[in-house]
């Protein structure tokens, strides 16, 4: 179902896919076939945030040079983060925020939009997150580009900070 290029089916196959036989190979191919941001979400939600090994895939993909799958890594952590998997004590966050803080300079709005979304849920989990990515972000308020004092206050603003 997946291989089709059906909107239908490939939520579908996200869906019925066993984790405990979904290998990392095939989380390297699904991966390079997210082909929107609807599939990106759904893909996470339902299969990949339940791998043994999504921590793993959250290094790798945020590390990639490919801006989809760092998207997708992203995303993935920030499903890690809803439902508070101990996965996420195997994440070595330090490297990945600063990623996260590039990533919010980039020109691509679905990469910006990823790397804020997943700094939001990060923060969520404990008030010392929340202040670890406001730390992060310390310099967007005073900047003299909007875009880096708006994330600044909405981040502010999710954490009451």
């Amino acid at each position: 179902m997946w291989r089709e290029d059906v909107r239908e089916l490939k939520i579908l196959a996200t869906m019925l896919c066993p984790p405990a036989r979904f290998s990392k190979e095939d989380a390297g191919r699904w991966v390079k076939g997210t082909a929107n941001q609807e599939i990106r979400e759904q893909v996470c939600k339902n299969l990949f945030q339940e791998l043994s090994y999504a921590d793993e895939l959250v290094q790798e993909w945020t590390g990639s040079e490919d801006e989809t799958i760092r998207a997708t890594g992203y995303w993935l952590l920030a499903r890690l983060c809803i439902i508070r998997s101990e996965s996420l004590a195997q994440i070595r966050f330090e490297g990945l925020l600063e990623k996260a803080k590039a990533d919010l300079k980039s020109e691509s709005l679905l990469l910006r939009q990823s790397a804020l979304n997943m700094l939001k849920f990060s923060g969520r989990i404990s008030t010392g997150n929340a202040e670890r990515v406001m730390q992060l972000v310390t310099d967007f308020e005073g900047s003299a580009d909007p875009q880096e004092k708006e994330i600044f206050d909405l981040l502010s603003f999710e954490f009451e900070l």
